[in-house]
């Protein structure tokens, strides 16, 4: 006997799959237990009733089987009588006992009885069994049960899930909200006049989605993550498919084999039996007389079963044409999008798609719940309400902060989306979104009325329309990076009053979205991190308002250059990491540049930066990391430079010319092969930065220390045995470094630099303790002063 738990358990287990049984399985399956109760009651009989009864019986003259007693009826007048009167019994007198006829109906049983009555009722035990086990087989093999049981598990906690229930109704009523707001955009956006003032506000009040509590939260995402993992684990193979056909094959292969031989036997059942069996030695007698009483039943037993064979073998023929009637490897959402807001549903393969064709026999409603949990915009928006409770706008307020520029900032960091309560903060000017998969902009972002700036790192971020004008009027600064063009905003380009973009793409960005920028005619300052060949024809035909152009090539060669003599309004010019062996030429006709910087590529020679002189409004020279050997003496024709980079190369000697370019207030030498530095330096009258660093200098000049409006000395790892004395001429020096020389003590006379401080002297512990203490505690003291 089963337990409670036991045939609760039972029970539990053959319902667990109904849902993905069509009613064509379920009729079959019904049809199975109707042949296992033929095969029960056929059973039942043959076991309660006696199988068979014989008699003996002898030849008569018409080769029939005559009993051992006759009566003699045929001819009375020859009967013999008794002294009584009593008429003789003519005929074969036996002395067979009981245990004799027990025998011969054994006997007569086993060999003259058919096949197919004795093992009828096993025979539709045995392939009804076998028609079971091939239906359920696919429920039970290891690779595709463990699919099923997953998913009839996903699917109930999908059917259960609130999240379900309220995003398929708040649907339709978002639908409705949708156009009755946008005929009124459209009458609202007709009566505005052209500079677009008038928007509508209304969309601000429209909250599709209600608010769920924490645990439903975390439930529903919970579904969405399992429901991810089953359709990339499901939709790789078939193999639901493929043995779901080969077992209606096999029953159709058995359905055949059945109906080749049953109806035929079932005739062989026959009541009368005339049984000749070798037992005379036995019984006296050869050939018997027998009757089977369980024929009649048996052969309308058989007849009922072969009914039922049929029928299950037409439901087969139905699941075959089924199967064959369309793909069944392929499933469209197609109505469902149409019919919801869900318009991203995927549309599914393989065992995937076959499993849902069965829901849908079941009940098309579950497919279109279960639906609900592949749309990402369900999950977008589940994501956004558990968002929404995690970050309040109290929350958001601390995590405000100034950056370098004293503006506002606020940085969101591997978020799911962009908090509602962002919104509220009206005070914004700069929004960081970093590692958002959703970023999504409402028309609530009109209140940001501060927003000035968006950086968009690795971001997916979408705009809604309505709230487009308003970030195409405000947003003046937008800095992008990204890995996928594919999902790079389109949107950026209607921004017709940006004025600074940075833009870091991967190396495959399509020259469409380059030539996007042909709309963005009021930009100033483009920076282009990318691998291109040549510069993009539409910046210097497009962009004629571009003032500052920076190109960082990431070490590809920028071979193409002759069209930047077109832009010439740019005023500042970057070739950052563009492999260039030599200056372009076309640079020399930029009159208006003030700034080039030609950073991180193979340049050996700069004997063309004499061709600079005609640019008169040229003070800033960047020609740092690249392989220069030498500076040209010729570079004392540039009087206009005012600051030089020439660090990170294998320059050996400064050339007397260089100290003619007598606005130079800033020089930066560090990081090459200097041995000395000229005396002549002290031409540099109004030099504030000079850095040598990481060079072989031994000796100062007394020179350097007529530059008096030096505020930066950096002389760091070189080969300096002593400071002298004469530091104490540059009275406006706030910054020393001196660490990583030779130096055994520092100058008393460091006092005499007034503006420098304890936090400015950049030396080894060592050499600080060295100085007078009255010196450190005047530093310390004017140190608190300024805080």
């Amino acid at each position: 006997m089963l337990s409670g738990s036991e045939l609760k358990h039972f029970v539990s287990g053959r319902s667990l799959y109904h849902v993905l049984q069509p009613w064509w399985d379920v009729f079959s399956h019904h049809l199975s237990i109707m042949m296992l109760m033929v095969a029960a009651v056929g059973g039942t009989l043959q076991i309660a009733q006696c199988k068979i009864l014989c008699v003996p019986c002898q030849l008569s003259s018409d080769h029939g089987c005559t009993p051992p007693l006759d009566l003699g009826t045929a001819n009375h007048s020859s009967a013999s009588y008794t002294s009584t009167g009593i008429p003789l019994l003519t005929g074969i007198i036996n002395d067979l006992d009981l245990q004799q006829y027990s025998y011969i109906d054994a006997v007569c049983y086993e060999k003259q009885l058919h096949w197919f009555a004795k093992f009828f009722p096993y025979l539709v035990l045995s392939q009804t069994l076998i028609f079971i086990l091939v239906s359920n087989f696919w429920f039970k093999y290891p690779s595709t049960s463990s699919r099923l049981v997953h998913f009839v598990s996903i699917l109930r906690k999908c059917c259960d899930s609130p999240w379900t229930t309220r995003a398929l109704s708040e649907t339709v009523a978002e639908q409705n909200s949708q156009r009755s707001t946008l005929s009124k955009y459209s009458v609202l956006k007709s009566s505005s006049s052209m500079d677009g003032d008038v928007r509508p506000n209304n969309l601000v009040g429209i909250d599709p989605i209600g608010i769920l509590d924490k645990k439903e939260g975390e439930q529903a995402k919970a579904i969405f993550e399992k429901v991810k993992k089953f359709k990339m684990h499901v939709e790789e193979k078939d193999i639901i498919y493929r043995l779901y056909m080969n077992q209606i094959l096999a029953k159709l292969m058995l359905f055949f084999i059945i109906m080749a031989y049953i109806p035929y036997v079932t005739t062989c059942i026959s009541f009368d039996l005339d049984c000749v069996v070798d037992i005379q030695a036995f019984t006296g007698y050869q050939r018997y007389h027998c009757v089977h009483s369980l024929a009649t039943i048996f052969k309308m037993l058989a007849s009922f079963y072969v009914v039922l064979v049929i029928m299950y073998g037409l439901m087969c023929f139905y699941s075959f044409w089924w199967m064959l009637r369309r793909s069944l490897k392929q499933y469209s959402f197609e109505s469902v999008r149409e019919g919801s807001s869900y318009s991203d549903i995927p549309d599914l393969k393989n065992d995937f798609a076959f499993i849902l064709h069965l829901l849908d026999q079941y009940d098309p409603l579950f497919s279109k719940r279960f639906s609900v949990f592949l749309s990402e915009v369900s999950e977008n928006k589940l994501k956004q309400i558990n968002l929404n409770d995690t970050w309040t706008a109290e929350k958001l307020k601390q995590k405000l902060s100034r950056n370098i520029q004293d503006k506002v900032e606020l940085q969101l960091l591997l978020l799911s989306g962009i908090p509602d309560a962002v919104f509220e903060l009206k005070e914004l000017e700069v929004l960081k979104l970093e590692l958002i998969p959703d970023a999504r902009f409402l028309l609530k972002v009109t209140q940001l009325v501060n927003l000035k700036e968006i950086w968009l790192n690795h971001t997916i971020a979408t705009v809604d329309f309505p709230a487009l004008s308003f970030l195409s009027e405000n947003i003046k600064i937008l800095r992008l990076r990204c890995t996928d063009m594919d999902r790079a905003p389109q949107w950026m380009f209607s921004l017709i009053n940006l004025r600074e973009l940075y833009l870091d793409l991967p190396p495959e960005s399509n020259a469409q979205f380059i030539n996007g920028l042909a709309k963005l005619k009021n930009l100033k300052v483009l920076f282009l991190k990318n691998s291109i060949p040549c510069i993009p024809q539409v910046i210097p035909c497009s962009l004629s308002s571009l003032q500052n152009l920076s190109v960082n090539n990431e070490g590809t060669r920028l071979t193409e250059l002759n069209n930047l003599k077109m832009m010439i309004n740019l005023t500042c010019l970057k070739l950052v990491n563009c492999d260039l062996e030599r200056i372009p030429h076309s640079v020399f006709s930029l009159t208006d540049l003030w700034e080039i910087d030609l950073e991180g590529n193979n340049l050996k020679t700069v004997e063309e930066i004499i061709s600079f002189q005609h640019l008169q409004r040229l003070c800033t020279i960047k020609l740092w990391h690249n392989n220069i050997a030498y500076i040209p003496m010729h570079i004392g024709a540039l009087e206009s430079l005012e600051q030089l980079y020439l660090s990170h190369n294998n320059i050996d000697t400064i050339p007397l010319q260089l100290f003619l370019c007598s606005k130079l207030s800033l020089l930066d030498l560090s990081h090459n092969s200097l041995t000395f530095i000229p005396d002549e330096i002290h031409y540099l009258k109004k030099l504030q930065y000079f850095a040598v660093t990481n060079n072989n200098i031994d000796e100062l000049p007394d020179g350097l220390f007529q530059c008096r409006m030096l505020q930066s000395l950096l002389l760091g790892n070189n080969s300096l045995s002593v400071l002298p004395p004469l530091v104490s001429e540059l009275v406006n020096l706030v910054e020393l470094e001196l660490s990583g020389n030779q130096l055994e003590t520092l100058p008393v006379e460091l006092g005499g630099c007034l503006n420098l401080r304890a936090s400015g002297l950049i030396v080894e512990d060592c050499l600080f303790r060295s100085l007078p203490s009255a010196m450190k505690e005047n530093w310390l003291q004017s140190e608190k002063e300024q805080l």
